[in-house]
């Protein structure tokens, strides 16, 4: 018998594209928000709404775009999506206030929203239940590896030309990118009526990760958000100061070590169990985030240098700073692909039904604690230092692992751990 994912695979390559766009478009904000900061130079506060502007409109947007995707046609919701990319990257090059880039983020939220989510319900409902992980795994791969990508090209191409070129690139991207789709994915003939987020929200299982997930929310936002600040922002903003190419290379780290680990790790969980791969990854997520504002000092106690050749100043924490991040990014391998797929399981399931919702429903948890985490984070930077925001980060990381384990015992029994 032919394995129906085979069968799919022009399908599946279309959305591994998409998934390559969204995350290319992301991680060059990440890589060009620092110079926004240096040359806008806005408040703490406001810098923390850059963040919380995206989130916010994430926020909004989850529900209507996975009650859409389940209602309708989930490849034409995500070719509006698409299409809304394309302008958004377009506008980026008329920011010329913080206002205005708080706008445009939150415009890019919304469109990084719908991707996100209709990528991975149409990944999650084409795979069938023993390739689940696997194939999420090599969606949040392609995902990596457009990171990684954007650091370098992203990085180069600002400090050779400035903010326009690399944004029509991005408009290009994205425009290729929606062609694909709308050449080569199959219409979505999934329908579920009513609001399938009601009865989802009562699933037990549900309800178990999401005690996990919307603590984690915070960690992740924070530190995800705050290591391209501590690493770019000028020394007089509590930064390191490195060159923007040295940022791209701490980046590089974590979403590397992603690229590398999880179509690995997701094998492992359709093999073994999820809910195991969720408890370790988020554990060592959490302890290595505490770590990070200890960078700096253990770089100078071992002499390591401030510069590097054609690269610029990175001071004595960046080969410290790039190993950290490397290691959250294998962290968060364990962690990603199993807790994806956990909400892809309940949402495939007969009785609950609704993929793009039980992925709506785990974006919605998500919200909370990425809204925010960024502008607590602003204050804890203003008031206390960067340092702070990552010791917060940490700590929310290892609460959240604590909970979910402390609900799993009690609500499943001391199995669930090894049976989920």
């Amino acid at each position: 018998m032919t394995d129906p994912t085979t069968e799919r695979r022009d399908q599946f390559l279309a959305l591994y594209l998409v998934r390559f766009a969204g995350s290319f478009g992301l991680a060059t904000l990440a890589i060009l928000l620092p110079q926004y900061v240096n040359q806008l130079n806005p408040s703490g506060l406001m810098t923390g709404l850059f963040y919380t502007g995206f989130t916010a409109a994430q926020f909004v947007a989850v529900v209507p775009l996975a009650w859409a995707g389940d209602r309708y046609d989930k490849r034409l919701v995500l070719l509006g999506c698409l299409g809304l990319g394309v302008a958004v990257y377009a506008l980026f090059t008329l920011v010329a206030t913080p206002p205005a880039l708080v706008g445009v983020r939150a415009l890019q939220g919304v469109a990084a929203t719908g991707i996100g989510l209709l990528t991975l319900s149409l990944v999650g409902e084409l795979a069938t239940p023993e390739t689940r992980a696997s194939l999420i795994g090599k969606s949040n791969a392609a995902r990596f590896a457009a990171a990684i990508a954007a650091y370098l090209s992203a990085g180069g191409l600002y400090q050779l030309f400035g903010f326009e070129p690399v944004f029509w690139l991005l408009v290009a991207l994205y425009a290729v990118t929606f062609l694909a789709v709308a050449l080569v994915l199959t219409p979505d003939t999934t329908v579920v009526r009513g609001f399938p987020f009601s009865g989802l929200a009562l699933n037990r299982r549900i309800l178990t990760l999401t005690s996990f997930r919307a603590q984690y929310a915070v960690a992740v936002t924070l530190v995800r958000s705050w290591v391209p600040l501590f690493a770019g922002v000028t020394a007089a903003q509590g930064g390191l100061g490195m060159a923007t190419l040295a940022v791209s290379f701490v980046l590089i780290a974590e979403k590397l070590a992603n690229l590398v680990f999880q179509p690995y790790t997701g094998r492992l969980s359709d093999a073994h169990g999820r809910a195991r791969f969720v408890f370790v990854g988020g554990g060592v997520y959490g302890l290595v985030a505490l770590a990070v504002p200890f960078t700096p000092g253990v770089g100078a106690a071992l002499g390591l240098p401030e510069t590097i050749p054609y690269v610029g100043y990175v001071s004595a924490a960046f080969v410290p700073l790039v190993l950290l991040n490397g290691l959250l990014g294998v962290a968060d391998a364990f962690r990603e692909p199993a807790s994806m797929a956990l909400f892809a399981d309940e949402g495939s399931s007969d009785d609950s039904g609704g993929v793009a919702s039980s992925f709506g429903i785990r974006d919605l948890v998500w919200r909370p604690g990425s809204v925010l985490a960024p502008v607590v984070g602003g204050w804890l930077m203003g008031a206390y230092g960067m340092d702070a925001v990552f010791y917060l980060g940490g700590a929310a990381a290892v609460s959240g692992v604590l909970t979910f384990v402390a609900i799993l015992v009690r609500a499943h029994g001391r199995g669930a751990l090894a049976e989920w």
